[in-house]
């Protein structure tokens, strides 16, 4: 089975969990914005890049090429993944209305900063301003994969994040619950003020310890799911409408992976989480008319 995707982390992984599966074309670091007003690779150095699949994937969005990857070759795709996650970093947005993926590498490799010094700003993830360049950007990608024959092959995978590791109960993803973890954070930071206090420290320190306490592991995941799972609501529904299947998977029924490859983060998942995800594909696939694997 061949499969081609537009998305990052969490089309890949899963895909590792079909045995059966080849990836024979896989377009990531892009932001959808690049493949209506793609920068361009004139005055940006990658050099400090080491990686070749680094660098081509962030060549390719800087000449919005990445989709052309996948439709060129569109009658040898048995699916095609798309997920949101390379969105959520946002774009740089130059004087003349290009942009550049905000990905890891572009600001690992200075190009933020030369972006930056010609004058671009940053267009955060979940602002309207972000939402309507992306809205129009990813009807570009639904209409170019329907044109190439790929509508019916073509499947959303909308997985929230998770918000807890593997073992741990699923928080409360509501306002009074994220209040709550604030308010356990600040009594833990009154307690080491006032231990600061009690050593002879003075009332400077005292009220440094207080500002500077840290969330413990389970409140960073917690409150980087919620916040992001917010942010992506109306993505995810736009999205799922304007494609014509969708595997959906809401944060109470994901867990992170601590011993995952690339590191615990809230879009990297238990093993029996992309188990799970990779029926759902085959289920699928089967109802839009091809073979069940």
């Amino acid at each position: 089975m061949k499969i081609a995707i537009f998305g990052s982390c969490v089309s890949r992984d899963t895909a590792e969990f079909m045995p059966e599966a080849e990836v024979v074309a896989y377009v990531a670091r892009h932001s959808v914005t690049s493949l209506e007003s793609p920068h361009g690779t004139n005055g940006i150095d990658l050099s400090d890049l080491t990686s070749a699949f680094q660098k081509r994937m962030v060549t390719s969005d800087l000449k919005g090429t990445g989709l052309e990857r996948i439709v060129k070759n569109a009658k040898d795709h048995d699916v095609v993944l798309l997920d949101l996650v390379d969105e959520r970093r946002g774009f740089w947005k130059f004087p003349d209305g290009s942009t550049m993926t905000n990905s890891l590498e572009i600001e690992s490799s200075g190009a933020a900063r030369t972006a930056r010094r010609e004058g671009a700003r940053l267009v955060e993830f979940g602002t309207d301003e972000h939402f309507a360049r992306w809205r129009a950007g990813f009807a570009k990608l639904i209409n170019e994969l329907n044109a190439a024959g790929l509508r019916e092959k073509t499947i959303l995978l909308d997985i929230e994040w998770a918000g807890a590791i593997d073992g741990a109960q699923h928080p409360q993803n509501d306002g009074f619950a994220s209040l709550g973890r604030r308010w356990r954070r600040l009594q833990r930071g009154s307690r080491e003020a006032g231990r600061d206090l009690s050593r002879g420290r003075g009332l400077a320190e005292a009220w440094q310890s207080l500002r500077n306490i840290k969330p413990t592991e389970a409140e960073e995941y917690a409150d980087r799911a919620f916040s992001a799972n917010s942010d992506y609501i109306r993505y995810r529904r736009e999205a799922r409408s304007l494609t014509a299947s969708a595997v959906v998977r809401e944060s109470r029924e994901l867990r992170i992976d601590r011993d995952h490859k690339w590191g615990p983060q809230p879009f990297h998942f238990r093993h029996a989480d992309y188990e799970s995800i990779v029926e759902s594909i085959r289920q699928q696939v089967k109802r839009n008319g091809g073979e069940a694997m």
